[in-house]
């Protein structure tokens, strides 16, 4: 593994990871893609897969052997998500990683509001306890899954209320990731909180959305109850269902909002809003 480039990206056969790996490749950096299935890593200039598990320390030792700079993009949401970051971190440490770029989540906090924030701060601890110099990316809701939001009769249900969010397009996410990445000395100790440039609230995106995609889409504000009461159906486990809700209340409890320059300060370029985001999607 010593041959093997000391830049390593996991996620790349993920959305998020995909684009930085992607990028990377683009601007010629030589990247270790680590992936659960080789097979399914994407095919790039001067990029080798390495088969990984976040759950597996031994595996992941030894494909962190050599590694300098990690990106570490958070696992799929399970029930013991933490659990596999917390395993995956120590292997890092133990393999002697130097830097790690962790995404995490905006606001995280031991008593975020959001569910998963909560694992996300707990992650983060983690790493600024394991001794390797880190960076945090917590980016804010993405633009990408608003449209997603929407049942098929085109309304968006949830307990947000009149709360709004500064939320990001994942592309720009990658771009500033894809920066870091490439000099990560300058961003040693640094926690960048990611958004797009303006606050939105659920209604206003409802708007756009049915501007942006000719398709009509409304929100409606549910109750707690109601909103438990709507996704029971989906048969998901609480601890899922807890984050689906917890989502929307973040929201209304205003902390998601908020835009800040970290997006500008990395990449050069103003952030993408909903509208824009639309007009140049190529998949709505």
């Amino acid at each position: 593994m010593a041959t093997a480039p000391t830049l390593a990206v996991t996620g790349s056969t993920g959305h998020l990871g995909g684009l930085v790996a992607r990028q990377l490749a683009g601007a010629g950096s030589p990247q270790r893609l680590l992936v659960r299935d080789i097979g399914r890593a994407p095919e790039l200039a001067d990029a080798v897969p390495v088969t990984v598990a976040y759950a597996d320390p031994v595996l992941a030792k030894a494909a962190l052997d050599g590694v300098e700079t990690l990106l570490m993009v958070s696992a799929a949401e399970t029930e013991d998500r933490l659990q596999q970051h917390c395993t995956f971190v120590d292997a890092a440490a133990a393999a002697g990683v130097r830097h790690i770029v962790y995404t995490s989540f905006f606001g995280a906090a031991a008593d975020s509001t959001f569910t998963l924030g909560r694992d996300h701060f707990a992650t983060e601890e983690r790493i600024k306890a394991s001794g390797m110099d880190y960076t945090f990316l917590r980016d804010n809701f993405y633009l990408d899954f608003l449209p997603l939001l929407a049942g098929e009769d085109g309304v968006i249900r949830g307990p947000a209320g009149n709360g709004v969010m500064a939320a990001v397009a994942r592309a720009d996410v990658a771009r500033a990731a894809v920066t870091v990445l490439r000099d990560p000395a300058l961003h040693v100790g640094r926690t960048y909180d990611l958004t797009g440039p303006e606050d939105i609230s659920l209604s206003a995106a409802a708007d756009l959305l049915t501007a942006g995609t000719g398709r009509r889409i409304t929100f409606h504000h549910e109750t707690l109850e109601e909103a438990y009461a709507s996704r029971a159906p989906y048969g998901a486990p609480p601890w899922q269902v807890d984050a689906w809700v917890s989502t929307y209340t973040a929201i209304a409890a205003g902390e998601l909002a908020g835009p800040t320059s970290a997006v500008h300060e990395l990449t050069g370029r103003e952030p993408l809003g909903l509208a824009q985001f639309l007009a140049e999607s190529h998949t709505i």
